[in-house]
């Protein structure tokens, strides 16, 4: 786990397609500056991906890539559900979990991380859907809070089943309607960033992915407290645009709408996090 895997050997660099050498003489890998002001011009954040057309989610994923303090470094673990789909495509260490255990398989990867190489940094991050986080995998993601694991975990929320026709999630809002759910949700949508709270995460965030600066700020707060101090989660809103019925062009200004209701900004900070975040400002790490 170290930038030199991206090294060409010497002896082929003259028969390597050129965004292959731009991979290596251009990319952001071990770079301490990286952020978001890097998506327009480097590759290895996600240049490509086989989702829908202005999907919140892709979006999303470019924000949180750009924003990882240490990627060369860092152990991605997702869980079946669109954002999967675009896993293929990212130059990153990343694993595929069975649908709900993300959070244990990200715990195991952990505490391996921390028993091989005690002397580095070594940061694991949980991607996965409502589905995966809330629905399915709740119970592997609560337990990873209780164990106080060193992970952070994203929850990406279209608040739907989106990769399988558009059943509801226990985090769909109440009367939603959709295809496979006729009759529309009867409970509330269930406030996952409360329960990370209740359930020890040291830093809990809800937000939509409408404001790049704000996730990749969130982002980097959460893996840094999350690598000393203890979990920590974030649940962002990624519309599914095709289950809602809005155009591809459409899905920045759902997030900004949300903003101003269902996800109206909610943040937890620890006063242990809140000391170590202040220790981070003076170093210059954030």
């Amino acid at each position: 786990m170290s930038v030199d895997i991206y090294k060409i050997n010497p002896e082929f660099r003259d028969i390597m397609p050129q965004e292959i050498i731009d991979l290596e003489d251009n990319a952001t890998w071990g770079a301490e500056k990286r952020g978001i002001n890097d998506l327009t011009d480097k590759k290895e954040i996600l240049e490509e991906h086989s989702l829908c057309a202005g999907c919140p989610e892709a979006a999303a994923l470019r924000y949180i890539l750009a924003a990882l303090p240490k990627p060369e470094d860092t152990v991605v673990v997702n869980s079946t559900g669109c954002t999967s789909l675009m896993f293929p495509h990212i130059a990153l260490h990343t694993v595929h979990s069975l649908f709900g255990n993300q959070n244990a398989v990200a715990s195991g990867i952990k505490r391996t991380l921390d028993w091989r190489f005690p002397d580095k940094v070594k940061d694991v991050v949980v991607l996965a859907g409502d589905g995966a986080t809330i629905d399915i995998g709740l119970d592997y993601t609560l337990q990873s809070f209780f164990r106080q694991e060193k992970i952070t975990t994203i929850c990406f929320d279209n608040e739907v089943y989106a990769n399988t026709g558009g059943q509801e999630s226990g985090s769909t809002a109440k009367g939603q309607v959709f295809k496979m759910a006729p009759k529309g949700k009867v409970f509330e949508k269930v406030p996952m960033w409360e329960l990370a709270v209740t359930s020890g995460c040291h830093y809990s965030v809800k937000l939509t992915a409408s404001a790049p600066k704000s996730v990749a700020k969130v982002l980097r707060e959460a893996v840094l407290i999350a690598r000393e101090i203890g979990p920590t989660y974030i649940h962002l809103y990624t519309p599914c645009i095709l289950e809602i019925g809005l155009s591809a062009n459409e899905g920045l200004w759902e997030m900004k709408e949300q903003d101003k209701d269902r996800f109206v900004s909610f943040k937890y900070v620890s006063p242990e996090a809140e000391e170590y975040l202040k220790q981070c400002k003076k170093e210059g790490i954030l």
